[in-house]
């Protein structure tokens, strides 16, 4: 039976690059640093999806709070996949947004901007007890920023 949701993952072209931009722009806490996987156990679990010799180059990031719920940060350094195409969209099937939680919406959006982040949204929005603004990292992966009106709430019942 499944318990929880463990993480979230996104390929990047260079995890190093990827895990000091959302530490030092974001914020989140490097959990585990970048390693290199690579050998038989490796080949076991990804070889069916990856072309082999298998290599994966990860990160995890999150809160030192948050149990489970992290952000892993990978690279496939002996199978560079395709960036994201230009025209791509949340209303494309797969991977659409990462949500983070935020306790100002106002003044995290204005830091943001501050250093350099590429807004989707002129502005905010308040949609079922949440005040939220999206922008993407520089691999275009989307994100959204979620202002919860009762705290003590999980993000999906502010309503």
């Amino acid at each position: 039976m499944i318990t929880g949701v463990a993480h979230t993952a996104v390929c990047v072209p260079d995890v190093d690059a990827a895990v000091a931009w959302y530490e030092s722009v974001l914020g989140l806490t490097v959990l585990s640093p970048p390693y290199l996987v690579e050998g038989d156990a490796i080949e076991r679990d990804m070889g069916e999806l990856v072309p082999s010799p298998v290599a994966v180059k990860a990160a995890i990031l999150g809160f030192p709070d948050g149990g489970d719920r992290v952000l892993e940060v990978i690279e496939y350094p002996r199978a560079p996949g395709r960036p994201r195409p230009p025209d791509a969209s949340v209303v494309d099937h797969g991977f659409t947004h990462v949500g983070l939680v935020c306790d100002d919406i106002v003044a995290t959006r204005a830091e943001l901007e501050g250093k350099g982040v590429r807004f989707l949204t002129r502005g905010m929005a308040e949609i079922v007890g949440l005040r939220t603004t999206w922008f993407a990292d520089p691999h275009g992966l989307v994100f959204i920023l979620l202002e919860k009106r009762d705290p003590q709430k999980p993000y999906f019942a502010q309503y």
